[in-house]
């Protein structure tokens, strides 16, 4: 008899007499009887057919999410430009040139990445990158400017006319047409004009015109302009009038034949009639007022 046979018959409890005890003398036997052992101490889950129409039905009403290809196209390129438009931006933040200025009757303070502070007098301007600034600290400037650097590496001022490097101090810098100026209130300060470079400490001032030089010290703590004047030594009156037309605001036509004639001095800021009084006094000038912001010098 097939031996697949017995074994059904053995596994459903219908052998016996010498079918059994011929099947239990085969080799196999003992095999059976542990595989027989096993499969009675498992047991089969209750079969809840109710519970499996349910999630049959619920799978059919759930409709599979589908990205069609070109929408995943847009996706990456909407990616790719919002990381460049971030890129972009951290590039112009960080990597573009900063321009700060005071126009014509302004004075502004600003403070730099390494908290120096800089003070701009009216119709000037410092540029600078903001990239790196720590390790290279330097700025162009237009016109005049107090600075107030704090300890670091090396600090320069770059102008037309002249360089100015420092490491932590405080310092002025006038650059005026044909006129360079430098004065050091704190610290050290080093000077390059065109091939001279000299060393100024503090109340020391250098001014640089037509390539002479002229050496001065100071006992203040800081410009004049500060504190609502202007100091002029030995400028001409042509200077004098554009320094107050920077300070008001104003346009002043000049009519006499003083343009040349030299002033040594100090000028109000905040006052313009005692500013033009002045300097019509000190010229032997008549001033005459054309309009708000428009006045004329002409000899008496």
């Amino acid at each position: 008899m097939d031996e697949k046979y017995y074994l059904a018959k053995w596994l459903n409890d219908e052998l016996e007499g010498e079918e059994l005890i011929e099947f239990e003398k085969s080799p196999e036997f003992h095999t059976y009887l542990k595989i027989k052992e096993y499969s009675n101490q498992l047991t089969v889950p209750e079969f809840d057919k109710n519970a499996i129409y349910e999630n049959i039905m619920q799978q059919q009403k759930e409709k599979p999410k589908i990205i069609p290809l070109q929408k995943n196209w847009f996706l990456k390129i909407a990616a790719i430009l919002i990381l460049s438009i971030g890129l972009g931006t951290f590039m112009f933040l960080n990597f573009s040139t900063e321009n700060l200025l005071a126009k014509n009757g302004e004075k502004n303070s600003f403070v730099l990445p390494d908290h120096s502070k800089v003070i701009l007098n009216s119709g000037s301007e410092i540029s600078y990158k903001k990239w790196n600034w720590d390790s290279n600290r330097k700025l162009n400037l237009k016109g005049e400017a107090f600075f107030k650097v704090a300890k670091g590496k090396k600090f320069e001022v770059q102008t037309e006319l002249g360089k100015v490097t420092v490491l932590g101090t405080q310092f002025n810098v006038k650059n005026r047409e044909d006129r360079f100026e430098v004065t050091c209130y704190e610290g050290k300060v080093r000077v390059n004009y065109n091939n001279k470079e000299l060393l100024l400490t503090k109340g020391m001032q250098v001014i640089f015109e037509n390539d002479i030089q002229t050496d001065l010290s100071v006992t203040v703590k800081k410009p004049d302009w500060m504190n609502n004047e202007v100091s002029f030594h030995k400028e001409t009156l042509i200077a004098v009038l554009n320094e107050i037309e920077r300070q008001y605001n104003v346009t002043i036509e000049n009519k006499s034949t003083s343009g040349d004639t030299i002033f040594t001095g100090k000028i109000p800021t905040n006052d313009l009639d005692i500013a033009l009084k002045i300097v019509s006094t000190t010229f032997n000038l008549k001033v005459i007022k054309k309009a708000e912001s428009l006045f004329v010098l002409e000899s008496n």
